[in-house]
């Protein structure tokens, strides 16, 4: 069982996310896994700065306010808020950090997490539970996340369906995974369910033969990440045996991509920051505020 903050790296063959098969520590992000001729973002996601556990802060900070006592005006502001957290959670944790979360571009929705899935470790035979989701599963949670979020491309590009398609076969030019970076969140448990999101780290440009993928795994049952991975992905011309450029319908996609990517970020972000404002002010005009006093079931407020 490894630790939760361990960052574990694959080599690129089949036998990488076997169970028994030895991973590769793996530091930080090297020089090597930067994504070649392409432009980071500098706009930064409202969560950035936030705790990991921000939304379900969120809740408990509403729920106070509603346990010392809410007018009728403000426990609809409560109920609006905690509305719209149960409608767009995932666009407020994901879509705030740029991960496109519609049905037309995420990899994977709410896949149920198998018991078999667990490992020994913690083992309870009077429950039949095990301690947590195997570190391995991660990454394959993440690789068909990948090719989910590829396939939804494909989709979106039906004049190159067949050459996207083609892209995961050794025949031309094909993806590859050339490395992969996972660090643990949490220890996801069964029952529950995951979904998993993909973002380009970077705008490919003009002559990019490799670039960084960015995936969140997400828990539905906590709704928060469970899991990152970084995929270090190149572009590989089979023919030749070589890297070789992002062919001219992928470099279109994937601009196409990046700037809703950034729109997403922006648009929610936004939205994040705004809910903390409202959430504030519900503070400040119930229990936060000077003349307060906690409504016991009968006096005046």
């Amino acid at each position: 069982m490894a630790p939760r903050s361990l960052r574990v790296g694959a080599l690129v063959s089949r036998n990488a996310c076997r169970p028994g098969v030895p991973q590769l520590a793996q530091a930080p992000l090297t020089r090597r896994q930067r994504s070649t001729s392409s432009h980071e973002s500098d706009q930064k996601a409202a969560t950035a700065s936030l705790s990991p556990r921000w939304l379900g802060e969120i809740k408990e900070r509403i729920g106070k306010c509603m346990t010392f006592g809410l007018t009728p005006a403000q426990t609809a502001r409560a109920a609006h808020i905690l509305q719209e957290i149960a409608r767009d959670w995932r666009e407020l944790v994901a879509g705030s950090e740029g991960f496109l979360t519609s049905s037309d571009r995420r990899g994977m929705h709410r896949q149920a997490v198998v018991w078999g899935e667990m490992d020994s470790m913690g083992l309870r035979l009077s429950s039949f539970q095990k301690g947590h989701v195997n570190n391995v599963m991660y990454n394959r949670y993440a690789e068909s996340g990948r090719i989910g979020w590829a396939q939804k491309l494909a989709m979106l590009d039906p004049a190159n369906k067949k050459a996207w398609r083609e892209l995961f076969a050794p025949t031309s030019a094909g993806l590859i995974l050339r490395a992969i970076t996972t660090e643990f969140k949490f220890p996801m448990k069964w029952p529950d369910n995951i979904s998993v999101y993909h973002k380009l780290r970077a705008e490919p440009t003009t002559g990019t033969d490799s670039f960084i993928l960015d995936v969140l795994i997400m828990s539905e049952l906590h709704q928060r990440p469970a899991a990152r991975c970084i995929e270090d992905i190149v572009v590989y011309d089979y023919t030749v045996g070589k890297k070789t450029a992002l062919r001219p319908f992928m470099l279109d996609v994937f601009k196409d991509t990046w700037q809703l990517q950034e729109e997403a970020k922006r648009k929610n972000s936004a939205r994040v920051y705004g809910l903390l404002d409202r959430v504030r002010q519900l503070e400040q005009d119930s229990w936060d505020r000077k003349d307060a006093v906690e409504d016991m079931g009968g006096g005046k407020r």
